[in-house]
């Protein structure tokens, strides 16, 4: 992986110094350096636990870091309090007041900075209309949908022009349509007023969506932050293979430090093999290729079809499992039975952590 470029000082809008926060002898965060600039949208990735909502609940001023610094507009922000961060947060909950109308939930933070009501009105209706909801200013929140809820929610954080917008899981608690369309329209919307932006999510997907870079996370650390093309094709680490996106796991030998055989093939890879080492590469289902062959070694077992693509589980000889996407007008050809052969994309393989 190329190392991300570490931006000066002055072009960072928010940046993480070897931030540590412990929890007794729980590592939330260990050791969290991460920048991000003006205007960026920066999605935090991992599983449960790993440290992505600390992060955030951090950086927002809700909890402190035990150790490292918080940068805010090139500024230590750690002793600056939560109300004085600058900062709209976006929960999973929607947290909205029921007893408040849409446009009055919106307005409410701008009520407490002194705006007169004339100015708040305005601005929550323009907020409102810019998440499109200009039909249902006057709605409460249990006459609205979960996703026109979240919307509110969005715009009540947007109100105060904050420095940075902060999302923590925003979408997980809609339907699969609704959170797309919804992605979407925060991607537009962030896009249009510039707003720096932080977004945690567990949901890969919607990560590599939505992000400028994906930051993934384990175990309070970063395993690697980079485009969300960079993240997928060229991953940094073993784990980073796995958790975004399907791997298949292949046996294989270590022809030297930086080949490795598969099958027939001899393909060079990332991280150095140990030589004559038995070893497992990591390929996604799209680089294996499947070469229809009536005295293959290896059978089709099931086909799921996706649309443009049909994704086949295949098993070889000896019992391995495999998947592999191929174009779905091929996949009439490849029913449950056929035997084929199968070969992998000519370009280096990443290595698993464990041998087997």
């Amino acid at each position: 992986m190329t190392a991300q470029a570490v931006p000066e000082i002055s072009s960072t809008a928010v940046g993480f110094v070897d931030v540590h926060r412990h929890y007794g002898t729980v590592r939330a965060l260990d050791g969290l350096t991460l920048d991000i600039a003006p205007g960026e949208f920066i999605a935090l990735l991992g599983p449960s636990g790993c440290g992505k909502t600390t992060a955030l609940r951090i950086l927002a001023g809700f909890d402190h870091p035990t150790s490292g610094e918080i940068l805010v507009g090139g500024r230590d922000a750690s002793s600056i309090p939560a109300n004085k961060r600058d900062m709209g947060m976006v929960f999973q909950s929607y947290s909205l007041f029921p007893t408040m109308s849409a446009q009055d939930n919106v307005a409410f933070g701008l009520g407490l900075r002194g705006r007169p009501a004339k100015g708040r009105r305005e601005r929550a209706r323009e907020l409102l209309d810019m998440v499109g909801l200009a039909e249902h200013v006057a709605k409460y929140p249990h006459q609205l949908s979960g996703g026109q809820q979240q919307r509110v929610a969005l715009a009540r954080a947007l109100a105060i022009a904050p420095r940075v917008l902060l999302l923590d899981e925003p979408l997980s608690a809609l339907d699969a349509k609704v959170r797309q369309q919804l992605r979407e329209e925060i991607r537009r919307i962030q896009r249009e007023l510039g707003v720096t932006t932080v977004f945690v999510t567990h949901d890969q997907e919607e990560a590599l969506a939505i992000a400028d870079r994906v930051a993934v996370m384990r175990n309070g650390r970063m395993e690697q932050c980079a485009s969300p093309d960079q993240v997928y094709q060229r991953p940094a680490t073993p784990f980073v293979a796995e958790f975004v996106g399907t791997m298949n796991r292949i046996p294989a030998t270590a022809v030297d430090a930086a080949h490795v055989r598969v099958g027939e093939q001899v393909l060079p890879c990332d991280g150095e093999a140990t030589a004559a080492g038995e070893v497992t590469v990591l390929a996604r289902p799209e680089a294996v290729l499947v070469h229809e062959s009536p005295d293959g070694t290896v059978t089709v077992t099931a086909g799921t079809f996706f649309g443009a693509t049909t994704r086949l589980r295949l098993i070889r000889a000896d019992g391995i499992e495999l998947l592999a996407d191929v174009a779905s007008h091929r996949a009439g050809d490849l029913t449950p039975g056929t035997r084929v052969d199968v070969s992998l994309l000519d370009r280096p393989v990443l290595l698993a952590a464990d041998p087997r």
